[in-house]
Protein backbone atom coordinates (compact mmCIF):
# COMPACT_ATOMS: atom_id res chain seq x y z
CA UNK A 1 0.00 0.00 0.00
CA UNK A 2 1.60 3.45 -1.40
CA UNK A 3 1.81 6.14 1.97
CA UNK A 4 -1.70 8.35 1.02
CA UNK A 5 0.19 11.64 1.28
CA UNK A 6 2.28 13.11 -1.37
CA UNK A 7 4.78 15.87 0.18
CA UNK A 8 5.54 18.40 -1.64
CA UNK A 9 8.50 20.58 0.64
CA UNK A 10 11.99 19.08 1.10
CA UNK A 11 13.18 20.89 3.90
CA UNK A 12 16.79 20.93 2.80
CA UNK A 13 19.54 19.28 -0.02
CA UNK A 14 22.58 18.16 0.64
CA UNK A 15 24.02 16.29 -1.90
CA UNK A 16 22.18 12.82 -2.59
CA UNK A 17 20.50 13.62 0.50
CA UNK A 18 17.09 15.30 1.07
CA UNK A 19 15.06 16.47 4.64
CA UNK A 20 11.22 16.58 5.11
CA UNK A 21 8.60 16.19 7.59
CA UNK A 22 6.44 13.33 7.10
CA UNK A 23 4.61 10.86 8.99
CA UNK A 24 4.11 6.87 8.82
CA UNK A 25 7.22 6.28 7.53
CA UNK A 26 9.79 3.51 8.21
CA UNK A 27 13.41 3.19 8.05
CA UNK A 28 14.66 1.97 4.59
CA UNK A 29 11.07 2.74 2.86
CA UNK A 30 11.62 3.33 -0.60
CA UNK A 31 10.01 7.00 -2.59
CA UNK A 32 9.74 8.45 -5.74
CA UNK A 33 10.77 12.11 -5.97
CA UNK A 34 9.49 13.88 -8.43
CA UNK A 35 10.79 16.85 -9.66
CA UNK A 36 11.86 19.40 -12.65
CA UNK A 37 14.24 16.68 -13.90
CA UNK A 38 11.77 13.48 -13.52
CA UNK A 39 11.29 11.13 -11.44
CA UNK A 40 13.67 9.58 -8.81
CA UNK A 41 13.96 6.80 -6.59
CA UNK A 42 15.15 7.22 -2.84
CA UNK A 43 15.40 5.65 0.13
CA UNK A 44 14.82 6.36 4.14
CA UNK A 45 18.70 6.45 6.05
CA UNK A 46 17.50 8.35 9.04
CA UNK A 47 14.40 8.85 11.65
CA UNK A 48 14.31 11.60 14.05
CA UNK A 49 10.87 11.84 14.91
CA UNK A 50 8.74 13.88 12.07
CA UNK A 51 11.86 14.92 10.53
CA UNK A 52 13.16 12.10 7.51
CA UNK A 53 15.99 11.41 5.67
CA UNK A 54 16.24 10.11 2.29
CA UNK A 55 19.33 8.93 0.47
CA UNK A 56 18.59 9.65 -3.26
CA UNK A 57 19.95 7.15 -5.89
CA UNK A 58 20.46 9.41 -8.68
CA UNK A 59 21.65 12.33 -7.10
CA UNK A 60 19.70 15.75 -6.42
CA UNK A 61 20.82 17.53 -9.08
CA UNK A 62 17.81 19.20 -10.76
CA UNK A 63 16.26 18.56 -7.71
CA UNK A 64 14.15 21.71 -5.63
CA UNK A 65 12.79 22.08 -2.33
CA UNK A 66 9.13 22.20 -4.20
CA UNK A 67 9.63 18.61 -5.36
CA UNK A 68 7.19 16.21 -4.76
CA UNK A 69 7.63 13.13 -2.54
CA UNK A 70 5.47 9.64 -2.43
CA UNK A 71 6.60 6.94 -0.34
CA UNK A 72 5.98 3.47 -1.54
CA UNK A 73 5.14 1.72 1.69
CA UNK A 74 7.86 -0.89 0.96
CA UNK A 75 11.86 -1.95 1.09
CA UNK A 76 14.52 -1.71 -1.68
CA UNK A 77 13.60 -4.70 -4.20
CA UNK A 78 15.39 -6.63 -7.39
CA UNK A 79 13.99 -8.97 -9.75
CA UNK A 80 15.12 -12.46 -9.61
CA UNK A 81 14.89 -14.77 -12.09
CA UNK A 82 16.53 -17.41 -14.25
CA UNK A 83 17.04 -14.78 -17.19
CA UNK A 84 19.73 -12.66 -14.88
CA UNK A 85 22.49 -15.02 -16.08
CA UNK A 86 24.35 -13.73 -18.57
CA UNK A 87 23.22 -9.88 -17.96
CA UNK A 88 24.94 -7.22 -16.34
CA UNK A 89 23.08 -4.45 -14.29
CA UNK A 90 23.59 -1.14 -12.36
CA UNK A 91 23.54 -0.63 -8.34
CA UNK A 92 19.79 -0.50 -8.82
CA UNK A 93 19.42 -3.31 -11.29
CA UNK A 94 18.62 -1.44 -14.36
CA UNK A 95 20.01 -3.28 -17.72
CA UNK A 96 23.65 -1.89 -18.30
CA UNK A 97 23.91 -4.01 -21.22
CA UNK A 98 21.36 -3.23 -23.50
CA UNK A 99 18.99 -5.88 -22.75
CA UNK A 100 15.39 -5.64 -22.11
CA UNK A 101 14.60 -4.75 -17.99
CA UNK A 102 13.70 -7.74 -15.78
CA UNK A 103 10.69 -6.92 -13.57
CA UNK A 104 8.92 -9.98 -12.66
CA UNK A 105 9.20 -11.58 -9.20
CA UNK A 106 10.60 -9.01 -6.97
CA UNK A 107 12.50 -9.72 -4.39
CA UNK A 108 13.74 -7.07 -0.84
CA UNK A 109 17.40 -6.39 -0.74
CA UNK A 110 19.56 -6.14 2.43
CA UNK A 111 17.74 -8.70 4.54
CA UNK A 112 19.07 -10.30 7.89
CA UNK A 113 21.64 -12.54 7.51
CA UNK A 114 20.70 -16.67 7.92
CA UNK A 115 20.26 -18.16 11.17
CA UNK A 116 22.91 -20.14 12.43
CA UNK A 117 20.62 -22.68 12.92
CA UNK A 118 20.01 -23.15 9.32
CA UNK A 119 23.95 -23.57 8.20
CA UNK A 120 26.23 -26.41 8.40
CA UNK A 121 30.11 -26.30 9.07
CA UNK A 122 31.79 -25.82 5.67
CA UNK A 123 33.26 -29.12 4.53
CA UNK A 124 33.94 -28.65 0.93
CA UNK A 125 36.40 -26.76 -1.42
CA UNK A 126 35.92 -24.16 -4.26
CA UNK A 127 38.63 -25.42 -6.83
CA UNK A 128 40.14 -22.34 -8.60
CA UNK A 129 42.97 -23.85 -10.92
CA UNK A 130 44.64 -21.23 -9.02
CA UNK A 131 47.84 -23.61 -7.10
CA UNK A 132 48.32 -20.60 -4.14
CA UNK A 133 44.87 -20.98 -3.61
CA UNK A 134 43.84 -24.50 -4.32
CA UNK A 135 46.69 -26.04 -2.89
CA UNK A 136 48.59 -23.82 -0.44
CA UNK A 137 45.05 -21.69 1.42
CA UNK A 138 42.22 -23.55 -0.51
CA UNK A 139 38.77 -21.25 -0.32
CA UNK A 140 35.82 -23.10 1.04
CA UNK A 141 31.99 -23.29 0.34
CA UNK A 142 30.81 -20.75 2.78
CA UNK A 143 33.78 -18.80 3.79
CA UNK A 144 34.40 -15.25 3.31
CA UNK A 145 37.43 -14.09 2.55
CA UNK A 146 38.69 -10.25 1.79
CA UNK A 147 42.02 -9.97 -1.26
CA UNK A 148 44.36 -7.08 0.28
CA UNK A 149 45.86 -5.54 -2.70
CA UNK A 150 47.81 -1.54 -3.34
CA UNK A 151 46.27 0.16 -5.60
CA UNK A 152 47.60 -1.06 -9.10
CA UNK A 153 47.69 -4.95 -8.30
CA UNK A 154 45.86 -7.08 -10.66
CA UNK A 155 43.28 -7.37 -8.64
CA UNK A 156 40.56 -7.98 -10.73
CA UNK A 157 42.27 -9.62 -13.77
CA UNK A 158 42.42 -12.45 -10.34
CA UNK A 159 38.96 -12.15 -10.20
CA UNK A 160 38.65 -12.86 -13.87
CA UNK A 161 40.08 -15.92 -13.55
CA UNK A 162 38.49 -17.02 -10.23
CA UNK A 163 34.96 -16.34 -12.17
CA UNK A 164 36.87 -18.57 -15.15
CA UNK A 165 37.81 -21.70 -13.46
CA UNK A 166 35.96 -21.86 -10.29
CA UNK A 167 33.74 -24.77 -9.77
CA UNK A 168 30.53 -23.03 -8.76
CA UNK A 169 27.38 -23.06 -10.75
CA UNK A 170 26.56 -19.49 -10.35
CA UNK A 171 28.94 -16.54 -10.40
CA UNK A 172 28.25 -12.97 -8.86
CA UNK A 173 30.28 -10.10 -9.65
CA UNK A 174 29.63 -7.02 -7.67
CA UNK A 175 31.50 -3.79 -8.45
CA UNK A 176 32.09 -0.86 -7.12
CA UNK A 177 33.63 2.23 -8.29
CA UNK A 178 34.73 0.53 -11.66
CA UNK A 179 36.24 2.36 -14.57
CA UNK A 180 34.34 1.39 -17.52
CA UNK A 181 37.00 -0.29 -19.30
CA UNK A 182 37.50 -2.15 -16.26
CA UNK A 183 33.70 -3.31 -16.41
CA UNK A 184 34.17 -3.74 -20.22
CA UNK A 185 36.92 -6.40 -19.72
CA UNK A 186 35.46 -8.10 -17.04
CA UNK A 187 32.46 -8.65 -19.42
CA UNK A 188 34.40 -9.63 -22.55
CA UNK A 189 36.66 -11.86 -20.75
CA UNK A 190 33.63 -13.86 -19.67
CA UNK A 191 32.20 -13.66 -22.69
CA UNK A 192 35.37 -15.07 -24.52
CA UNK A 193 35.41 -17.77 -22.34
CA UNK A 194 31.75 -19.20 -22.00
CA UNK A 195 31.46 -18.78 -18.62
CA UNK A 196 29.08 -15.79 -18.79
CA UNK A 197 26.28 -17.74 -19.18
CA UNK A 198 26.04 -18.39 -15.23
CA UNK A 199 27.64 -14.85 -14.74
CA UNK A 200 25.17 -12.20 -13.10
CA UNK A 201 26.61 -8.51 -13.01
CA UNK A 202 26.12 -5.97 -10.99
CA UNK A 203 28.37 -2.95 -11.76
CA UNK A 204 28.55 0.63 -10.34
CA UNK A 205 31.10 2.41 -12.46
CA UNK A 206 33.33 5.88 -11.09
CA UNK A 207 30.72 7.50 -13.35
CA UNK A 208 28.00 7.08 -12.05
CA UNK A 209 25.91 8.35 -8.73
CA UNK A 210 27.25 7.49 -5.50
CA UNK A 211 24.65 6.29 -3.80
CA UNK A 212 24.21 3.16 -6.15
CA UNK A 213 28.21 2.44 -5.31
CA UNK A 214 26.69 1.41 -1.42
CA UNK A 215 23.58 -1.01 -3.44
CA UNK A 216 25.93 -3.70 -5.04
CA UNK A 217 26.74 -5.77 -2.58
CA UNK A 218 23.76 -6.02 -0.77
CA UNK A 219 21.72 -6.20 -4.59
CA UNK A 220 24.60 -9.52 -5.37
CA UNK A 221 23.78 -10.96 -1.58
CA UNK A 222 20.11 -10.96 -2.54
CA UNK A 223 20.82 -12.33 -5.55
CA UNK A 224 22.57 -15.03 -4.61
CA UNK A 225 20.89 -16.32 -1.32
CA UNK A 226 17.95 -16.79 -4.24
CA UNK A 227 20.13 -19.07 -6.22
CA UNK A 228 22.09 -21.25 -3.37
CA UNK A 229 17.80 -21.47 -2.23
CA UNK A 230 17.41 -23.35 -5.11
CA UNK A 231 20.59 -25.56 -4.69
CA UNK A 232 23.04 -23.78 -6.46
CA UNK A 233 26.37 -23.16 -5.34
CA UNK A 234 27.06 -19.40 -5.45
CA UNK A 235 30.57 -17.79 -5.66
CA UNK A 236 30.08 -13.89 -4.95
CA UNK A 237 33.11 -11.52 -6.19
CA UNK A 238 33.16 -8.11 -4.50
CA UNK A 239 35.50 -5.38 -5.61
CA UNK A 240 36.08 -3.53 -4.04
CA UNK A 241 34.83 -2.77 -0.95
CA UNK A 242 37.03 0.07 -0.04
CA UNK A 243 35.12 2.02 -2.54
CA UNK A 244 32.04 1.04 -0.95
CA UNK A 245 33.23 2.26 2.63
CA UNK A 246 34.33 5.12 1.13
CA UNK A 247 30.89 5.54 -0.45
CA UNK A 248 29.40 5.06 3.34
CA UNK A 249 31.95 8.01 4.34
CA UNK A 250 30.94 10.66 1.35
CA UNK A 251 26.74 9.94 2.83
CA UNK A 252 27.88 9.96 6.40
CA UNK A 253 29.79 13.53 5.91
CA UNK A 254 27.15 14.73 3.78
CA UNK A 255 24.89 14.02 6.64
CA UNK A 256 27.15 15.66 9.21
CA UNK A 257 26.91 12.76 11.50
CA UNK A 258 30.03 12.31 14.08
CA UNK A 259 33.28 10.68 12.33
CA UNK A 260 35.40 7.71 13.17
CA UNK A 261 39.01 6.89 12.38
CA UNK A 262 40.01 8.47 9.48
CA UNK A 263 36.16 10.03 8.61
CA UNK A 264 34.73 6.90 8.21
CA UNK A 265 31.30 6.44 10.05
CA UNK A 266 31.54 4.98 13.66
CA UNK A 267 29.11 1.93 12.03
CA UNK A 268 31.80 0.97 9.64
CA UNK A 269 32.49 -2.66 11.37
CA UNK A 270 28.74 -3.27 11.71
CA UNK A 271 28.22 -2.35 7.92
CA UNK A 272 30.94 -4.38 6.29
CA UNK A 273 29.92 -7.65 8.86
CA UNK A 274 26.24 -7.17 7.83
CA UNK A 275 27.32 -7.96 4.08
CA UNK A 276 30.66 -10.60 4.90
CA UNK A 277 27.83 -12.97 7.30
CA UNK A 278 25.98 -13.63 4.49
CA UNK A 279 28.04 -16.58 3.28
CA UNK A 280 26.61 -19.20 3.83
CA UNK A 281 26.36 -23.15 3.76
CA UNK A 282 22.25 -24.10 3.40
CA UNK A 283 21.53 -27.18 5.02
CA UNK A 284 19.64 -28.99 2.05
CA UNK A 285 20.26 -26.16 -0.48
CA UNK A 286 23.25 -24.54 -2.28
CA UNK A 287 25.74 -22.20 -0.50
CA UNK A 288 27.12 -18.81 -1.29
CA UNK A 289 31.03 -17.80 -0.98
CA UNK A 290 32.29 -14.88 -1.11
CA UNK A 291 35.52 -13.02 -2.02
CA UNK A 292 35.65 -9.83 -1.97
CA UNK A 293 38.87 -6.99 -2.97
CA UNK A 294 39.91 -4.65 -0.41
CA UNK A 295 42.33 -1.90 -1.56
CA UNK A 296 44.78 -0.81 1.06
CA UNK A 297 46.01 2.90 0.27
CA UNK A 298 49.13 3.56 1.12
CA UNK A 299 49.49 -0.29 0.97
CA UNK A 300 48.50 0.34 4.43
CA UNK A 301 47.23 -2.70 6.44
CA UNK A 302 45.87 -0.55 9.75
CA UNK A 303 43.88 1.43 7.43
CA UNK A 304 40.18 1.50 8.84
CA UNK A 305 38.30 -0.84 6.38
CA UNK A 306 40.92 -3.87 5.98
CA UNK A 307 41.55 -3.37 9.64
CA UNK A 308 37.63 -4.02 10.16
CA UNK A 309 37.69 -6.38 7.45
CA UNK A 310 40.11 -8.98 9.47
CA UNK A 311 37.99 -9.08 12.18
CA UNK A 312 34.82 -10.40 10.33
CA UNK A 313 36.32 -12.66 7.90
CA UNK A 314 38.13 -15.76 8.01
CA UNK A 315 41.76 -15.37 6.65
CA UNK A 316 42.62 -13.23 3.85
CA UNK A 317 44.53 -13.26 0.60
CA UNK A 318 47.71 -10.78 -0.11
CA UNK A 319 47.83 -9.62 -3.74
CA UNK A 320 51.68 -7.84 -4.01
CA UNK A 321 53.83 -7.51 -6.50
CA UNK A 322 51.34 -9.48 -9.40
CA UNK A 323 51.36 -12.69 -7.03
CA UNK A 324 48.87 -14.06 -3.79
CA UNK A 325 51.95 -14.03 -1.28
CA UNK A 326 52.26 -16.78 0.86
CA UNK A 327 53.21 -15.49 4.03
CA UNK A 328 50.37 -13.21 5.55
CA UNK A 329 47.68 -15.33 3.27
CA UNK A 330 45.75 -17.37 5.48
CA UNK A 331 42.64 -19.28 4.81
CA UNK A 332 41.30 -20.46 8.48
CA UNK A 333 38.85 -22.72 6.94
CA UNK A 334 41.53 -24.90 4.66
CA UNK A 335 42.01 -27.26 7.41
CA UNK A 336 38.24 -28.53 6.78
CA UNK A 337 38.78 -29.47 3.54
CA UNK A 338 43.38 -30.52 2.63
CA UNK A 339 42.73 -33.77 4.64
CA UNK A 340 41.03 -35.80 2.17
CA UNK A 341 37.50 -35.52 3.02
CA UNK A 342 34.26 -35.76 1.33
CA UNK A 343 30.84 -35.41 2.20
CA UNK A 344 29.62 -37.69 0.03
CA UNK A 345 31.42 -40.73 0.76
CA UNK A 346 31.13 -39.83 5.09
CA UNK A 347 31.25 -36.60 7.07
CA UNK A 348 34.74 -35.75 7.97
CA UNK A 349 35.65 -39.16 7.11
CA UNK A 350 39.72 -39.48 6.38
CA UNK A 351 40.52 -41.90 3.57
CA UNK A 352 42.34 -44.73 5.00
CA UNK A 353 45.52 -45.80 3.63
CA UNK A 354 44.39 -49.22 1.49
CA UNK A 355 41.99 -46.20 -0.56
CA UNK A 356 44.64 -43.70 -1.40
CA UNK A 357 46.82 -47.10 -2.32
CA UNK A 358 43.84 -47.84 -4.94
CA UNK A 359 43.29 -43.77 -6.42
CA UNK A 360 46.37 -41.61 -5.04
CA UNK A 361 47.61 -40.10 -8.42
CA UNK A 362 45.46 -42.35 -11.07
CA UNK A 363 42.14 -40.72 -11.41
CA UNK A 364 42.07 -37.08 -11.02
CA UNK A 365 38.17 -36.92 -12.40
CA UNK A 366 37.40 -39.35 -8.70
CA UNK A 367 39.21 -36.71 -6.49
CA UNK A 368 37.56 -33.70 -8.61
CA UNK A 369 33.89 -36.01 -8.24
CA UNK A 370 34.07 -36.38 -4.52
CA UNK A 371 35.45 -32.36 -4.03
CA UNK A 372 38.22 -34.13 -1.90
CA UNK A 373 42.17 -33.77 -1.93
CA UNK A 374 44.65 -36.76 -1.94
CA UNK A 375 46.53 -37.65 1.69
CA UNK A 376 49.86 -35.69 0.82
CA UNK A 377 48.52 -32.11 0.53
CA UNK A 378 49.47 -31.00 4.21
CA UNK A 379 52.97 -32.33 3.93
CA UNK A 380 53.61 -31.14 0.67
CA UNK A 381 51.69 -27.80 1.30
CA UNK A 382 53.84 -27.34 4.69
CA UNK A 383 57.34 -28.87 3.01
CA UNK A 384 57.04 -26.25 -0.09
CA UNK A 385 56.73 -23.10 2.03
CA UNK A 386 59.07 -24.15 4.69
CA UNK A 387 61.83 -24.20 2.10
CA UNK A 388 60.30 -21.23 0.39
CA UNK A 389 60.77 -19.24 3.40
CA UNK A 390 64.85 -20.79 3.51
CA UNK A 391 64.60 -19.33 0.11
CA UNK A 392 63.91 -15.85 0.80
CA UNK A 393 66.61 -16.21 3.47
CA UNK A 394 69.09 -17.33 1.27
CA UNK A 395 68.32 -14.31 -1.36
CA UNK A 396 68.46 -11.38 1.55
CA UNK A 397 72.43 -13.49 2.36
CA UNK A 398 73.03 -13.07 -1.92
CA UNK A 399 71.97 -9.41 -1.95
CA UNK A 400 74.44 -8.61 1.25
CA UNK A 401 77.41 -10.43 -1.00
CA UNK A 402 77.70 -13.67 1.14
CA UNK A 403 78.99 -16.91 -0.08
CA UNK A 404 76.17 -18.98 -1.10
CA UNK A 405 76.74 -22.75 -0.13
CA UNK A 406 75.71 -25.89 -2.15
CA UNK A 407 72.30 -25.89 0.22
CA UNK A 408 72.21 -22.43 -0.72
CA UNK A 409 72.43 -23.24 -3.97
CA UNK A 410 69.83 -25.33 -3.84
CA UNK A 411 67.48 -22.93 -2.66
CA UNK A 412 67.95 -20.45 -5.29
CA UNK A 413 67.01 -22.98 -7.92
CA UNK A 414 63.83 -24.07 -6.19
CA UNK A 415 62.38 -20.58 -5.18
CA UNK A 416 62.97 -19.12 -8.89
CA UNK A 417 61.08 -22.40 -9.99
CA UNK A 418 58.03 -21.90 -7.03
CA UNK A 419 57.34 -18.22 -8.51
CA UNK A 420 57.78 -18.96 -11.83
CA UNK A 421 55.32 -22.59 -11.63
CA UNK A 422 53.77 -22.26 -8.69
CA UNK A 423 53.07 -18.50 -7.83
CA UNK A 424 52.21 -16.88 -11.33
CA UNK A 425 48.28 -15.72 -11.74
CA UNK A 426 48.50 -17.21 -15.16
CA UNK A 427 49.34 -21.16 -13.95
CA UNK A 428 45.74 -22.74 -14.52
CA UNK A 429 46.03 -26.29 -13.12
CA UNK A 430 43.94 -28.75 -11.22
CA UNK A 431 44.59 -29.21 -7.40
CA UNK A 432 46.03 -33.13 -8.16
CA UNK A 433 48.02 -31.66 -10.62
CA UNK A 434 49.61 -28.93 -8.65
CA UNK A 435 50.37 -31.79 -5.95
CA UNK A 436 51.95 -33.76 -8.51
CA UNK A 437 53.83 -31.05 -9.75
CA UNK A 438 54.92 -29.85 -6.08
CA UNK A 439 56.79 -33.53 -5.68
CA UNK A 440 58.46 -32.47 -9.31
CA UNK A 441 59.65 -28.92 -7.93
CA UNK A 442 61.19 -30.72 -5.06
CA UNK A 443 62.68 -33.96 -7.02
CA UNK A 444 64.44 -31.30 -9.31
CA UNK A 445 66.15 -29.29 -6.79
CA UNK A 446 66.75 -31.36 -3.49
CA UNK A 447 67.40 -34.89 -2.77
CA UNK A 448 64.55 -37.12 -0.95
CA UNK A 449 66.26 -36.63 2.35
CA UNK A 450 66.58 -32.85 1.98
CA UNK A 451 63.00 -32.03 2.46
CA UNK A 452 61.53 -33.28 5.63
CA UNK A 453 58.90 -35.33 4.49
CA UNK A 454 57.74 -38.67 5.84
CA UNK A 455 58.80 -42.13 4.39
CA UNK A 456 55.72 -43.35 3.90
CA UNK A 457 55.13 -40.39 1.37
CA UNK A 458 58.02 -39.58 -0.30
CA UNK A 459 57.91 -43.47 -0.76
CA UNK A 460 54.66 -43.19 -2.38
CA UNK A 461 54.61 -39.83 -4.55
CA UNK A 462 58.46 -38.97 -5.02
CA UNK A 463 59.22 -38.77 -9.10
CA UNK A 464 60.96 -41.73 -10.09
CA UNK A 465 63.92 -40.91 -12.61
CA UNK A 466 63.67 -41.88 -15.94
Amino acid sequence: MFNSKVYHRIDALSGSIATLRAEGVKYNEIAEVQSRAGTSLAQVIKLDGPNVTLQIFAGARGVDTDASVRFLGETMKIPFSEALLGRAFTGTGEPRDGGPAITENMIPIGQPSVNPSRRIMPNQMVRTNIPMIDLFNSLVKSQKLPIFARAGEPYNELLARIALQADSDVIIIGGMGLKYDEYLKFRSTLDESGALSKTVMFVHTAADPTVECMLVPDVSLAVAEKFALQGKDVLVLLTDMTSFADAMKEISITMEQIPSNRGYPGDLYSQLAARYEKAVDFDGAGSITILAVTTMPGDDVTHPVPDNTGYITEGQFYLRNGRIEPFGSLSRLKQQVNKGTSRSLQQDKVLSAAEMDKIAGSDREWFREHNTTREDHRTIMDAMIKLYAQYKETVEKQSMGFKMSAWDQKLLKYGAAFEKEMMDLSVNIDLIDALDLGWKLLAECFDKSEVGIPSKFTDKYWPRKG
